[in-house]
């Protein structure tokens, strides 16, 4: 899109809404397609037939699901905070629309003299707009809950919240070492990153592998795909309810048009998650487009890299649906453990690894001799100690073993010292063995295979 200060005339300023509205136009029914192929495909998995009745496939159950929300009677529970209780729908709303502005749906052509591109807003902080937007989307699941008035609301919340706010750092990490890879927060500067071969040799079988960041950056990309997942709430993280409450989580007091805008706020994240991963590891738009200035080229150079784009953002947003039809939930102390102690130590691990290979990369390209010194490489090996010794604490277990002090410590009330000691169960803090009413005090007292039986007692009399 042509920037602000570009703007000269009316046929620009027309330019500038074109695109706009195409942009919008785009989202909007990519997840209204989603919504219904989600029904679909997870239909056919568990051996149903799913939407079928209206529209072809119906394909128009959707549309008639969204007019039956927003006619449908709105029910306000009695205790509600209304202006928050209003508010928090709006706001996740509108957080999912907005996070889409900065992905580019489309390349760059010539048109009319003008040099258009299918991109809402390419700011300066490129990338950082997503994670700023995400961080906002928590007040929509915390307003939610806490204005609701009930516990089942305030718990969903509260999960939710705290499962966003976890998994943002490691999404944050991923996203920081793409922009040192790149060097740049523009989106067009990493979609244009990512154009060409990966690999430039005389082999041709080389060349065919695209430069995408999927091949240098696929830890990061792990990294942010799991995050992604779990920011959006998708199974198997989708954890605002809980297996033994049976409602919806922090939605759990709404109804009619506002429940569908959260509805559509999870739908719309599937999008706007899948086009941010293609934008940033698979070349966005990218691809082969033909060269020239007729129309037939012109045409293809408009179309070709929207194709492109859609079939890549297809690919992700199936296997988010293939995921939620064939993966259980995870047990939500399992997905905080993930978050904190795998997810985070190995983001922080891969963007000071990222940050070594690319001040490694410069360094060679501005020196005439590309081996270095004794020096240089004592400098790197002391850099990488120091950054793994920092990065090592975040790697450490603690185990959740009870202990109590040593025999002959002081006891608890001699304020002794002495070296604590695991409690086993049926042992006595002195060491001697706990006998329970009718059991073996020793092993020795157990019966052996071949010792008498007393089989005067009819069978299973003790």
């Amino acid at each position: 899109m042509l920037p602000v200060d570009a703007i000269t005339d009316g046929w620009d300023l027309l330019i500038v809404l074109a695109v706009v509205v195409v942009g919008w136009a785009y989202f909007l029914l990519s997840t209204a397609v989603l919504i219904w192929a989600e029904r679909r495909i997870v239909a056919r998995m568990q051996s149903r037939l799913g939407p079928n009745r209206l529209g072809p496939w119906g394909i128009l159950q959707t549309l008639a699901d969204g007019a039956k929300f927003f006619f449908k009677e709105d029910i306000l529970p009695k205790g509600v905070d209304k202006p928050v209780y209003f508010a928090a729908p709006l706001v996740s709303a509108i957080i999912a629309m907005v996070t889409f502005a900065v992905i580019p749906i489309g390349g760059d052509f010539a048109l009319a003299g003008r040099d258009i591109s299918l991109q809402i807003w390419d700011p300066e902080i490129g990338m950082l707009w997503p994670l700023a937007t995400g961080s906002l989307a928590v007040y929509g699941i915390v307003l939610a809950g806490w204005s609701s008035g009930s516990k089942y609301p305030l718990l969903g919340g509260v999960r939710s919240s705290a499962q966003m706010i976890s998994y943002e750092l490691s999404m944050g990490l991923a996203v920081g070492a793409v922009f040192i890879y790149t060097g740049s927060l523009r989106v067009s500067d990493i979609v244009a990153a990512q154009q060409g071969s990966l690999i430039t040799d005389s082999i041709p079988i080389l060349n065919l592998i695209p430069a995408w960041h999927l091949v240098p950056m696929f830890p990061a990309f792990v990294l942010f795909f799991i995050a992604a997942t779990a920011e959006i709430q998708r199974p198997p993280f989708d954890l605002p309810e809980a297996e033994g409450e049976l409602v919806g989580g922090f939605n759990t007091e709404y109804s009619a048009a506002k429940f569908a805008m959260f509805f559509l706020a999870e739908f719309m994240n599937v999008i706007t998650m899948s086009a941010i991963i293609v934008t940033m590891f698979l070349g966005g738009p990218s691809g082969p487009v033909p060269a020239g200035d007729g129309w037939l080229a012109t045409t293809a150079q408009i179309v070709l890299p929207i194709v492109y784009f859609t079939a890549k953002v297809w690919v992700f947003v199936f296997i988010y649906i293939w995921m939620r039809g064939s993966l259980p939930r995870f047990r939500y102390d399992r997905l905080m453990t993930l978050g904190w102690k795998v997810m985070l130590p190995l983001g922080i691990a891969w963007v000071f690894l990222t940050g070594f290979a690319v001040v490694i990369r410069s360094w060679a390209r501005t020196v005439d001799d590309p081996l270095p010194t004794l020096g240089t490489w004592a400098a790197i090996i002391s850099g990488v100690a120091v950054r793994l010794y920092l990065v090592s604490p975040l790697f450490a277990s603690r185990e959740d073993a009870e202990v109590e002090p040593a025999a002959g410590s002081g006891g608890s009330g001699g304020g002794g010292g002495g070296s604590p000691v695991r409690t086993d169960p049926g042992t006595a803090p002195g060491g001697s063995q706990v006998t329970e009413p009718g059991r073996a005090d020793d092993a020795h007292d157990l019966p052996d295979d071949d010792a008498d039986v007393d089989t005067s007692r009819p069978a299973g009399v003790t």
